[in-house]
């Protein structure tokens, strides 16, 4: 199930959740909560496989521009050597190699920077996505604990559990 998909029904679960009258406080249903935890817990995995992918991809994508820049560099290579044989040609042969090395490497540097901006911009989506996702969960988990502190208040041996708990 997708991240966003799971953030979605944690906030349902949190806008269905009745009120505690005269306070902030919600009640939520601990088992549909503890359960959505734990797909966020499957899916955050996934999420960072699908980054991993996205950064193979990019190197896939500079492997490529390195060989076509080499294959481009041979070629100049190879015109310039039969270039060479003739003598009024010499120069201009150095000069038009010097032309395709050079629109090889810009070329190259192009696409290495095209790809680093999209892997840039797609991992920065998902830290934001990871990040949102931490402060709901944390949220979450504070409202039940916060709400179980309240329930516990009666039981001194139990509220010092609960106590305990938290400030680990």
């Amino acid at each position: 199930m997708d991240i966003l998909q799971l953030i979605d029904r944690l906030e349902e679960l949190f806008n269905d959740a009745k009120a505690v009258p005269f306070t902030h406080n919600v009640i939520v249903d601990e088992d549909r909560m503890l359960e959505l935890i734990d797909q966020m817990r499957i899916a955050i995995p996934e999420e960072v496989k699908k980054a991993q992918q996205v950064v193979a991809q990019r190197d896939r994508v500079m492997a490529q521009a390195q060989e076509e820049a080499n294959r481009t560099l041979s070629i100049a290579r190879e015109k310039a050597d039969q270039l060479a044989q003739k003598d009024m040609v010499v120069q201009e042969a150095q000069r038009r190699a010097e032309q395709i090395v050079a629109q090889a490497r810009a070329e190259a540097e192009a696409t290495r920077a095209d790809a680093d901006n999209y892997v840039v911009d797609t991992l920065m989506q998902l830290q934001d996505q990871i990040a949102k996702l931490s402060n709901q969960v944390s949220n979450g988990i504070r409202t039940v604990q916060e709400d179980q502190m309240r329930k516990m208040g009666n039981s001194p041996s139990l509220s010092s559990s609960v106590s305990e708990k938290i400030e680990k």
